[in-house]
């Protein structure tokens, strides 16, 4: 087979799930991770042959997406900023408005002129957040949380990958009693937390629902904000005089998060990602 009628084949069977766009940006995702040819190879050279080997790689990679599966957990890859990640069923798919997230926590970094910040990640998942920062800041000191022993096995096979390290803390945060594992003065507490809440659930897309992990996504309608609560608590005995939280949020939930903070003792600033929504936010203790 040739290159370019691997992609054609592909590209028309993603039709039946995706839209043209999406299912373009799939198949060359899918061609490049499979043959290592990009878009510009394609073109430059469409009959470039396709070995036997990789149609058959092609063709269960084809039956795994035609079933839903999000093409990040097909091929057990996810970009996150500059790194490839590793990700699995077992934690979220790294999602762009994330990354401007820790482009805002290593602006406020530089601007502080911490040497060698204390951080943590509470809801670490993939790990993408310590260790990304971790790459940029190799000075910082990296700790990074989760309930899941699934999830923080992906982080640690990611940090050994991108040979960053961090330091792990494996416990229910939700629980006051555990805290006393983690370390005092902190200069950034981070967290990516579960905040979809449950009825949101009837508008989201399948691939969401059936495939990534619901500990990490939903919580409770009536207590929508009870991740916000427990780490503005944390903070309030473990984050330095001069730290700072960082949020990425409910984009329905802006307001509400911020008034939440400002309850506990902080001074709140509500940032839009690049698509206008209300997605992030930093607060210090005022």
């Amino acid at each position: 087979m040739q290159l370019k009628l691997a992609y054609d084949r592909l590209f028309y069977a993603l039709l039946d799930q995706y839209d043209s766009t999406e299912a373009a940006n799939i198949a060359d995702l899918v061609i490049e991770h499979v043959t290592g040819q990009q878009r510009i190879d394609r073109a430059r050279h469409p009959n470039t042959p396709v070995s036997a080997t990789q149609t058959t790689q092609l063709d269960n990679i084809t039956t795994e997406l035609l079933k839903g599966r999000p093409v990040q957990y097909v091929l057990g890859q996810a970009w996150f900023g500059e790194l490839p990640f590793y990700v699995n069923e077992s934690v979220l798919i790294p999602r762009p408005e994330t990354d401007e997230l820790v482009h805002w926590v290593l602006q406020t970094c530089q601007q502080q002129q911490w040497s060698a910040p204390s951080i943590i990640d509470i809801g670490t998942g993939s790990g993408c957040i310590p260790i990304t920062i971790k790459h940029r800041l190799p000075q910082a000191i990296m700790h990074a949380v989760d309930i899941s022993a699934a999830a923080l096995a992906v982080a640690q096979q990611n940090a050994t990958t991108h040979h960053t390290n961090i330091h792990f803390h494996e416990l229910d945060f939700l629980d006051n009693n555990t805290w006393t594992a983690l370390p005092k003065n902190l200069d950034c507490i981070i967290s990516n937390p579960p905040y979809v809440q449950q009825s949101e659930s009837a508008t989201m897309h399948a691939r969401v629902l059936n495939h990534e992990p619901a500990t990490a996504l939903f919580v409770p309608d009536n207590d929508a904000l009870i991740f916000y609560k427990q780490i503005a608590l944390f903070a309030q005995t473990h984050l330095s005089p001069k730290g700072y939280l960082f949020f990425e949020i409910n984009e329905a939930l802006g307001q509400a998060t911020c008034t939440l903070l400002e309850s506990y003792g902080f001074t709140a600033e509500l940032k839009q990602d690049m698509q206008g929504k209300d997605r992030m936010i930093s607060a210090r203790l005022s």
